[in-house]
């Protein structure tokens, strides 16, 4: 996969995004490297977010990850969609004294967070 994918004209990929569980596992590690050599690139506001229901300020990961197309100069490939300059991940465990472990969670629900961005839809 490469950026040609989101510069064929009147295709279905006008605005193709990347989501998932890429096993990438820091930024400047080789397999990130390789992903955004792609010309893949995702939001640099989900660098500092938590993944998954294990991260904490020592081990951060960068499995999951949203991502679209873009120029080397940053422009983005997306035709009809603004990135809002917004991202995030969502804690699902309930802050609460009868909180399940995360070991527990992780089994019941996911040890991955559902990461979210936000975009302008453009007419």
């Amino acid at each position: 996969m490469d950026a040609s994918l989101a510069d064929r004209p009147r295709d279905w990929n006008d605005n193709l995004l990347v989501l998932g569980d890429f096993n990438l596992d820091r930024i400047g590690d080789p397999l990130f490297e390789a992903f955004v050599s792609t010309g893949l690139w995702p939001p640099t506001e989900l660098n500092d977010v938590p993944r998954t229901v294990f991260d904490n300020d020592r081990s951060k990961h960068f499995y999951d990850q949203i991502a679209w197309f873009s120029d080397p100069d940053g422009k983005s490939l997306l035709r009809s969609l603004t990135y809002r300059i917004r991202a995030g991940s969502f804690d699902f465990l309930p802050p609460s004294a009868g909180r399940p472990d995360r070991s527990e969670a992780s089994w019941r629900i996911s040890d991955h967070y559902p990461l979210w961005v936000e975009f302008h839809l453009s007419p």
